[in-house]
């Protein structure tokens, strides 16, 4: 029952911390394209990739189920928004918007896969860092 706590309050916090983040993106560069949840899906794929690398049981900074749990699956799955993602492709390609909504679209897959990956790479190298030489 205390992993279904930690992956609710993980969430609870990741899900005001998008409300945030997309409220600051629509008043920084207005509401025409859905910038805040792009950067939202960016960060949250690079956050996931650092620290399933980081926290495996043989990583770097290895951590128990319940933490990897707090922050992979309620922190990152609070915040990210893959289903308003979903969403506003839809409507921008309901309003004729083909243009914006497949660089959305291509953009959010790319970009997301290349921050996952560069949070994993991050997270190698900082094993490497933190491992005593031999």
């Amino acid at each position: 029952m205390i992993t279904y706590l930690w992956i609710a309050i993980g969430s609870a916090l990741g899900g005001a911390a998008r409300y945030g983040f997309t409220l600051w993106a629509a008043r920084a560069w207005g509401e025409t394209f859905p910038w805040g949840t792009l950067l939202i899906n960016i960060l949250g794929s690079f956050v996931i990739g650092l620290v399933f690398n980081l926290t495996m049981a043989d990583g770097p900074l290895p951590a128990t189920a319940n933490a990897r749990l707090f922050v992979m699956s309620g922190l990152c799955g609070g915040f990210t928004t893959f289903s308003a993602f979903s969403l506003q492709a839809l409507l921008l390609l309901r309003d004729g918007e083909w243009l914006p909504a497949l660089a959305y679209m291509a953009g959010s897959v790319v970009l997301c896969l290349a921050a996952v990956l560069l949070g994993h790479w991050l997270a190698a190298r900082i094993g490497i860092a933190l491992t005593p030489a031999a």
